[in-house]
């Protein structure tokens, strides 16, 4: 009874599904039962449209409802998902069945089996179920059993949908499968002609550097360890077991020294020895190879002292004499006689001819430009011909080319290395050279006694500051009066009288 009750409800909600205002679409197909059973849950069904003006596109997509027809084709997609089909399609035998059985014959049915109505509410897909579960359907003696044969509810569960299941795509893709499969790929080629990765190349040789530094490197024992050295915290100077970090924080461990700094600005020694002939008691032949070295300075100071004087003194064309003097007096006192004829005007270029060409001219010239360019083809043709049998030639010069920059390259890297013993410009003015401090023959003291002190450490110092390029040149400042000195004579000094 209960079947036949279920049955019945579930034709009436068919039947009510079929007559909702949004299965209009539905009821226009001629028999289509909705699915759903919430159809009839949106309102009114005779709710008065409202009158809308969609002559303009904007109107029409803003104020039409499509909703309906959406509703309509997910319970179409929903039947054939589910059921195979849809539920107007489908006979009547696999919705709906007769119950001619008598209550004797249902309470000797097996109670585990499910009724027919929960046969008729599961899907009827086509895919089949799996078999996981079943037990052997043999018994002992051979004879087959009953409760292994699929009951017919199981048979109406199946799904019969038409639709095939989505494949996942996805769970079988590789991102960059392409680039990754030529890269394999490439790595067995350089594999089979024996040659390494860079990568584990680079990774060979850092382990190889950290095996090789391993026994180099003595790290400092841990804090813990009872083995460790102890050292005083108050001496002066600074522990060998002592921690990094503690040696930073004390500021007992230097900083590291960038590498900038530990090239030298010039090659030239910090304290330069002074010449043996400046002793205060030399040999003869070290005494004079010191005075002429003073002369040749002081020579070249004269020159250029007379080069300077030549360069600003007066030009003798330009003195005054006699003669110029008589001339710029008497000048337009006299005049000239004019005996010479008027030139003749002679212009310096010649004007083009107004005659114009004739056709055989321009055919002559152009003859002639056609075989003139005919003749530098082939001579240059020619020339590249001759340099096949001029190889040997090439080759020496070649040679001689490369020889020749050789000698260049030599001679500038000894220029460059002379210039790093120079001082460099590094201000407005130039490095002086000092005067070299020096005794004449009859100046010279025999003993340290009669020695007199010449020169200043500190001018010394100074000076070799700034030809190691340590510091710029530099000058002493001028001392510059912002206002006149004014004498004034004080009423003290007026009164004193002698």
């Amino acid at each position: 009874m209960c079947r036949s009750r279920f049955a019945s409800s579930f034709f009436l909600r068919c039947e009510m599904a079929s007559g909702t205002r949004k299965g209009s679409m539905a009821a226009s197909r001629g028999g289509f039962l909705s699915f759903k059973t919430d159809l009839d849950s949106s309102g009114p069904k005779n709710k008065r449209k409202k009158r809308l003006n969609k002559n303009k596109k904007k109107s029409w997509n803003k104020h039409s409802d499509v909703h309906d027809v959406e509703e309509f084709l997910e319970d179409v997609r929903l039947q054939e998902r589910t059921l195979g089909g849809l539920i107007s399609e489908k006979p009547d035998d696999n919705l709906f069945f007769v119950d001619a059985g008598d209550e004797r014959r249902d309470s000797k049915l097996d109670k585990d089996k499910p009724l027919q109505v929960d046969v008729i509410l599961q899907p009827d897909s086509r895919i089949p179920t799996p078999t996981d579960g079943l037990v052997s359907s043999e018994k002992p003696d051979g004879s087959r059993r009953r409760k292994d044969k699929p009951l017919r509810i199981d048979l109406i569960l199946q799904p019969d949908s038409r639709v095939p299941a989505p494949k996942d795509v996805l769970a079988h893709q590789i991102p960059n499968a392409k680039k990754l499969r030529l890269i394999a790929q490439r790595a067995q080629q350089l594999e089979a002609h024996g040659v390494v990765p860079r990568r584990q190349r680079l990774l060979q040789a850092r382990l190889q550097r950290s095996l090789a530094g391993k026994g180099k490197t003595n790290k400092p024992a841990a804090n813990n360890d009872p083995q460790r050295g102890f050292y005083d915290l108050w001496s002066g100077a600074v522990p060998e077991t002592a921690d990094p970090w503690y040696l930073q924080q004390t500021k007992k461990m230097l900083v590291k020294r960038p590498a900038r700094l530990n090239v030298k600005p010039s090659t030239l020694p910090a304290v330069e020895v002074p010449a043996p002939g400046a002793s205060y008691n030399p040999d003869f032949l070290s005494h004079q190879a010191l005075l002429l070295q003073g002369h040749e300075i002081e020579l070249k100071k004269q020159k250029a002292e007379l080069r300077l004087e030549r360069q600003l003194a007066f030009p003798k064309e330009q003195i005054a004499t006699r003669e110029s003097a008589f001339q710029e007096e008497v000048e337009g006192l006299i005049e000239e006689s004019d005996d010479e004829g008027p030139h003749e005007y002679t212009p310096l270029y010649h004007a083009a001819s107004g005659e114009k060409k004739t056709e055989r001219q321009r055919k002559w010239e152009r003859q002639l430009r056609e075989r003139e360019k005919r003749w530098k083809a082939l001579r240059q043709a020619r020339d590249r011909q001759q340099q096949l049998f001029r190889l040997r030639s090439l080759k020496t010069e070649v040679l001689q080319q490369e020889e020749t920059t050789g000698r260049r390259q030599e001679a500038r890297r000894a220029k460059k290395l002379e210039e790093e013993s120079l001082p460099r410009r590094l201000g407005k003015l130039k490095y002086q050279e000092p005067d070299l401090d020096l005794q004449l023959s009859s100046e010279m003291a025999g003993s340290l006694r009669r020695l007199k002190p010449e020169g200043s450490i500190l001018k010394d110092r100074f000076k070799s500051l700034q030809k190691r390029n340590l510091i710029e040149p530099r000058e002493r400042a001028k001392f510059v009066r912002k206002h006149k000195l004014k004498y004034v004579e004080k009423r003290a000094f007026k009164e004193v009288t002698v």
